[in-house]
């Protein structure tokens, strides 16, 4: 009988343990920045930006090095990041469809509502999914939503007329207030959340535009960026010489200009401060909300994730834009910060924004998820030197991959051609050794990490698909001949 009791008192204090291990479930800060590039102050990616905001997050968290995007297009890296499957998984690769419209995939659980079933209240405001077309779901994404996503105030006409003309490329300064821009209006809607009475746990998404084009931000940005002093990317116009002909088939013909356009038209200063001044004031917003989190009492048990869908060239490559599997166009930031997270960590193993789904499962205690194709950053966010087994893997299209390490940085192609760069001694992605037979062990190994899944594009795909059948490449429903010049160079 001496030994029984003991036991018997236990049982109800274990379950009460779980009881109140439930109810302090923790909450979660979702940001989103669209086409946000690594040209943050804590990531280094241009000497001169300015993002305190962020950068006092970073501090209090974990930052993540050497993150990137499993896609560098803004429908399949939100698709997966949110579904936790790779887009060669579920062949969602364009700006269409949204994924509920496919057969085999209309049922798949979101982050968001596998949250919810577990006691989340999720409110989203903002772009997280793509295009705001969560909103016009059958399934409900989120419980409760704020303002969509969008521009803001805009000039009677463009500010820049560009080659292949969009509204949406252009960029610049005119007569406006902050107070006018929609992601303004993302961070006020959930500054009003946070100050007032919100039931617990909660799930709450906001996502911001900018520095999306068109990036137009007031003067006060753009004065922190005088123009005489301005650092532009580095480029070397030999650059593409080296890289294969298919390399340029990932973005063959789209509205964003090349390079060539901004150094004819004297535009490539005027794009590289208005980014830069999108970016800040961006900040700006983070900044807003975390003061906001700060002051609700909160902040002690709310998980805060920072990210964005990928990356954005300013003329590094020849091009500007997406649609890359260089680091430019996949590398981006990825901070935690909160309860189960060391402060001051920065890791710089690989890690993917598919990983943050089984993250966010783990560090709220929730059952594992199955079918997620992304691993727990946990044991980083823990201690930031862990070293990890799993490189990033980028897709853009039907079977062209980008492989990244902290070493290498390896591309192949849907025809089997390849690049390969040494990211320690060649930052830049100048020099590509895929053709030095000096290496060919380390690209065998590196092909080993590409999917063995590469799913064809699925019904109703459309804007930026590249299709490669039978030996011929078809962009937007045109085949491309061997001898057709590049577009615009």
């Amino acid at each position: 009988m001496h030994c029984i009791r003991p036991f018997l008192v236990l049982i109800p204090l274990l379950l009460t343990s779980v009881v109140r291990a439930d109810d302090a479930r923790p909450n979660i800060l979702f940001i989103a920045i669209d086409d946000q590039n690594d040209w943050i102050g804590c990531l280094g990616g241009h000497p001169q930006v300015q993002t305190p905001h962020i950068d006092r997050l970073a501090a209090r968290g974990t930052l993540f090095t050497n993150a990137h995007c499993q896609s560098p297009l803004c429908n399949p890296s939100r698709t997966s990041l949110l579904t936790g499957m790779r887009p060669s998984t579920t062949g969602v690769y364009g700006l269409a469809p949204w994924f509920r419209e496919v057969d085999e995939l209309r049922d798949l659980v979101t982050l968001p509502q596998y949250l919810s079933q577990h006691g989340y209240r999720t409110l989203s405001a903002g772009k997280i999914f793509h295009g705001n077309i969560d909103r016009r779901s059958e399934q409900t994404e989120f419980y409760e939503y704020g303002p969509s996503s969008g521009i803001g105030a805009k000039p009677e006409k463009k500010l820049v007329e560009t080659p292949n003309p969009h509204p949406l490329v252009d960029w610049g300064t005119f007569p406006h207030e902050d107070k006018d821009k929609g992601d303004w209006q993302v961070a006020t809607w959930a500054v009003d959340k946070l100050e007032g009475e919100m039931p617990q746990p909660f799930f709450l998404a906001a996502g911001f535009f900018l520095p999306h084009v068109p990036c137009y931000a007031t003067q006060q940005w753009f004065d922190l960026y005088p123009e005489d002093s301005l650092l532009l990317p580095p480029v070397r116009h030999d650059d593409r010489d080296d890289t294969p002909r298919f390399s340029w088939y990932l973005h063959w013909k789209l509205p964003e200009p090349r390079l060539k356009f901004l150094e004819e038209a004297d535009q490539w200063t005027n794009l590289v401060r208005s980014y830069l001044a999108c970016t800040s004031f961006v900040d700006s917003q983070v900044g807003r909300i975390l003061d906001a989190l700060d002051a609700s009492g909160h902040a002690d048990n709310t998980i805060v994730v920072l990210w964005s869908d990928h990356g954005w060239h300013l003329g590094e490559k020849l091009i500007t834009g997406k649609n890359t599997l260089w680091d430019r166009g996949t590398r981006v930031p990825l901070i935690f910060a909160g309860p189960g997270v060391s402060a001051g960590g920065r890791c710089h193993e690989p890690a993917e924004l598919l990983d943050i789904y089984p993250t966010l499962v783990d560090l709220c205690g929730l059952p594992t998820k199955d079918g997620l194709e992304g691993h727990s950053l946990v044991p980083q966010l823990t201690l930031a030197n862990t070293p990890r087994e799993w490189p990033a893997i980028t897709t853009h299209n039907q079977h062209n991959h980008g492989i990244r390490t902290s070493r290498w940085r390896y591309i192949q192609y849907a025809d089997g051609s390849e690049e390969l760069y040494d990211m320690v001694a060649d930052p830049h992605e100048w020099d590509n050794l895929a053709t030095n037979s000096a290496y060919g062990e380390v690209i065998e190994e590196l092909r080993g990490h590409l999917p063995t899944i590469n799913t064809h594009a699925v019904p109703g795909s459309a804007h930026r698909i590249l299709l490669y059948d039978n030996g011929q490449p078809n962009w937007e429903g045109e085949d491309i001949e061997a001898d057709d010049p590049i577009p615009e160079l």
